[in-house]
């Protein structure tokens, strides 16, 4: 039974990985008849938004945009690429600099609690090591209570980001980045499928850290029983 358990967390939280890779992998291909790469889209895009102060940049630390820098960063075949991949992902990651420009309350929460969760992780990382000689030094049943609401309290902090991170990711791919792409015309519409595809993929790049939090967080709570 705890393996079976094990197997299913295991399959909960590397499936939506493994589709996120294979889905943009799929469509990564360099296409000669769209006409740009993900980046001058990006640019375009900024521009036309009137969102000249946003920098488009390369990264290897992933696709995201930058809320503080005020920078959308692109992997370099996305950056560079012209492949549907690239463009919906250029298209998504430039809907959070609209979401930023605009104020949207969304992105404005998940930018206050990811500030407090970066603390949080690192408290995390201390007590969890600590914990094993905590519970052997506090043996009263109170004291292991107050110990499991610590954990507890830590790790819902991150649970907390990673469900307000799904719709802000949502809102980026099918609220603001699917319309431009279609209404503007920038991707023929036999290739819209595919867009959809890959923007999906992109709003689900947070669902296995989201399952991985909440894993963690039932493990604890499990102990209150």
């Amino acid at each position: 039974m705890i393996g079976f358990a094990a197997l299913a967390i295991l399959a909960i939280v590397v499936l939506p990985q493994l589709w996120v890779r294979h889905t943009l992998s799929r469509h990564a291909a360099d296409r000669p008849d769209l006409p740009g790469t993900g980046g001058e889209l990006a640019r375009h895009l900024l521009d036309r938004f009137g969102l000249a102060h946003v920098t488009v940049e390369t990264t290897d630390a992933g696709d995201h945009y930058d809320p503080q820098g005020k920078a959308v960063r692109l992997l370099p075949r996305h950056h560079s690429g012209r492949s549907l991949s690239a463009v919906a992902i250029a298209a998504h990651e430039v809907s959070h600099a609209i979401q930023d420009a605009r104020g949207e309350r969304l992105l404005a929460m998940r930018q206050v609690l990811a500030r407090m969760a970066q603390a949080t992780d690192r408290l995390a990382g201390v007590f969890f090591v600590a914990a094993p000689v905590l519970a052997i030094l506090v043996r009263t049943p109170m004291a292991m209570l107050a110990l499991i609401a610590v954990g507890i309290g830590l790790l819902s902090v991150r649970v907390i980001v990673n469900l307000v991170t799904l719709p802000v990711e949502f809102d980026a791919s099918f609220a603001k980045a699917l319309p431009i792409l279609d209404e503007g015309e920038y991707v023929a519409a036999a290739d819209m499928p595919a867009v959809r595809s890959v923007l999906r993929a992109a709003a689900f790049t947070y669902l296995a850290g989201a399952l991985i939090s909440l894993v963690n967080l039932a493990r604890w709570i499990r102990l209150l029983r």
